[in-house]
């Protein structure tokens, strides 16, 4: 299995083969380097567990994208050479470099190749006038690196006398350590920028520019409307193809680690399995194409429109095994009173070993998703006809307001608990050990994602009230996988305090439960060992012989993603132990 994992590296490591000019080439200022910002006890706890060079490397790392884009196919629609084939066509224009991963396990998985950082040219140097500049906000920013454009709600400040059709430098603003010991950006939206020092955060925005582009409106129109396009980027520090809009329903953009992480699960044709932290519903997907969407997987999320997003989701990739669930996962084992009524959809059901959705539900989905839009689209001409119709009839009497009401109403739809696209079925819980596998994608500090260009809002204390979180959602998913049974626990953060330190809290609390092996295994070895902090408490880790059953991904590493967790427990039986973890 290392030698694969090395011949994937080796595969993603090519990509970094092409040489670009050097950003050192043009004024420091106008130049892409950021530098990750850190509370100073975090900053200590990280070098400790990783130690102060390769920290070092996971920072840098995390403020810059992944130099490919990471592509799941929905097998059960077609495949991936002809995918390839496909997206040949579409991004001729790019001149991308496609390829199929290679690793067993993974061949529904394509790579497609970007390019960066690249040194940009923003005239600076020519006249020596500083460029017409557009600053974004931070979160705008991390999805142009990825990739987007840039939209109204992330524009912050703009040059004076922009128009429409002007070349533009994009640059960013960071949060910045406020006078009360919080931090902020500090900039009023629609701020005059003068390219002078004495523009709001000069200094702090040298070596935060990410490309260049095209205003598509003027400096006004930016301020005065509240959506739209307004700067599409030409020329990027990063070049990543987009995906949006293309071959829908066939596939996923999804992180590679993800993607290994529903593999590990190992789900199989007929089986009952809960995604407890469903959203966005790529895992959830996942799991439905690894099982032929054959089985039930049950879906859940505590935000109602993230759960229409996986009932959309599952209808545009065909799928009609998974059922989408507005529950918080906190409370996902069901606490039936004695008075309770045995005929509850969620309970009573998986007292006799658990249902199957009918498979019609989600296939119609499509349907009610089209007959709504048609009936959207002749709102206006009924309403107007029964308009009509009352008016004739002088017994009643509409008012204007009544009718900008109804027509409102007609022209956006019933409202999302009345229409049938936007129904979301509730639960109350499910039985003890009625899953056959549970996944749990833990709700984390996300340190892990990229690009990720600040994380100084984050503490120790906030670290730990995560892993509390964790552990409360860890010990509902134990009680809901039947004996023999499988949990696959995962993060999305390189905090061992959520990662390694949540194993050794489930291997210590349950002892009926074991590290398994996964497979395909790709990432690296889990962190042993412990660390004690300033105030006494001391975060164990994993122990000698643990490490190789964990996958841990760093994003310094070759693989270049990511930085991810995944952990997988069986489940024997102790009956005892459950009874203990349920009260």
């Amino acid at each position: 299995m290392k030698k694969k994992a090395w011949g994937l590296s080796k595969t993603i490591g090519s990509f970094f083969t092409k040489q670009h000019k050097l950003m050192e080439d043009f004024p420091e200022r106008y130049s892409y380097n950021p530098t990750q910002r850190w509370n100073a006890e975090l900053e200590s706890y990280f070098s400790n567990a990783y130690g102060p060079q390769n920290f070092s490397r996971i920072s840098k790392a995390l403020t810059r994208p992944s130099c490919y884009s990471c592509i799941r196919v929905n097998t059960l629609k077609t495949t991936p050479d002809a995918v390839i084939d496909k997206l040949t066509a579409v991004l001729k224009e790019n001149r991308a470099d496609i390829s199929k991963c290679d690793v067993a396990g993974l061949d529904n998985v394509v790579f497609v190749r970007g390019s960066g950082p690249h040194a940009i040219n923003y005239g600076y140097a020519a006249d020596g006038k500083p460029p017409k500049e557009v600053l974004v906000s931070r979160k705008c920013a991390e999805a142009v690196l990825r990739g987007a454009q840039v939209y109204v709600p992330g524009v912050l400040a703009c040059s004076a006398h922009v128009e429409k059709g002007e070349l533009v430098a994009v640059s960013v603003s960071v949060e910045q350590p406020g006078v009360d010991g919080g931090w902020g950006v500090g900039i009023t939206r629609g701020t005059v920028l003068q390219g002078s020092q004495t523009d709001p955060y000069h200094l702090e925005r040298s070596g935060l520019y990410i490309g260049q582009g095209r205003a598509m409106m003027s400096r006004s129109g930016m301020f005065r409307v509240t959506e739209g396009l307004a700067v599409d980027m030409s020329d990027r520090v990063f070049h990543l193809p987009s995906f949006r809009d293309v071959l829908e329903g066939q596939i996923f953009l999804q992180n590679l680690p993800s993607i290994v992480a529903a593999r590990a699960l190992d789900p199989q044709k007929g089986e009952r399995i809960l995604d407890m932290c469903a959203a966005p519903g790529g895992k959830t997907t996942a799991i439905a194409i690894l099982m032929k969407d054959e089985g039930e997987i049950v879906a859940v999320d505590r935000s109602h429109n993230k759960v229409q997003g996986i009932h959309k989701l599952a209808a545009e990739m065909g799928l009609s095994c998974i059922t989408p669930y507005k529950l918080d996962a906190l409370k996902a084992v069901c606490v039936r009173n004695e008075s309770e009524d045995l005929s509850d959809p969620s309970c009573a059901k998986d007292n006799h070993g658990g249902h199957i959705q009918d498979s019609k539900f989600m296939k119609s989905e499509v349907e009610k998703i089209e007959s709504i839009t048609f009936e959207r689209l002749n709102a206006e001409k009924d309403f107007k006809k029964a308009v009509s119709n009352e008016k004739a009839n002088e017994s009643s009497y509409i008012s204007k307001a009544d009718i900008r009401k109804e027509m409102r109403r007609k022209r956006n739809g019933p409202g999302r608990n009345q229409c049938l696209a936007g129904k979301v079925e509730k639960s109350k819980g499910f039985a003890p050990s009625s899953f056959d596998r549970v996944l749990l994608d833990a709700p984390c500090s996300a340190l892990g994602l990229r690009p990720r260009l600040f994380t100084g809002e984050e503490t120790i204390e906030s670290l730990r009230k995560h892993a509390i979180y964790q552990r409360r959602m860890f010990d509902q998913a134990v009680q809901l996988v039947r004996p023999g049974g499988v949990i696959v626990y995962s993060t999305c953060t390189i905090n061992p305090g959520e990662n390694e330190a949540l194993v050794r809290y489930a291997l210590d609390t349950y002892k009926f439960l074991s590290l398994a092996p996964q497979h395909p295994r790709i990432g690296g070895p889990g962190l042993v060992g412990r660390f004690e902090f300033p105030d006494g408490y001391a975060e164990e880790w994993l122990r000698p012989g643990e490490e190789e059953l964990v996958q841990r991904f760093d994003p310094s590493s070759p693989l270049d993603t990511i930085g991810f967790f995944i952990a997988k427990f069986v489940v024997g039986s102790n009956e005892a132990d459950l009874q203990n973890s349920s009260s």
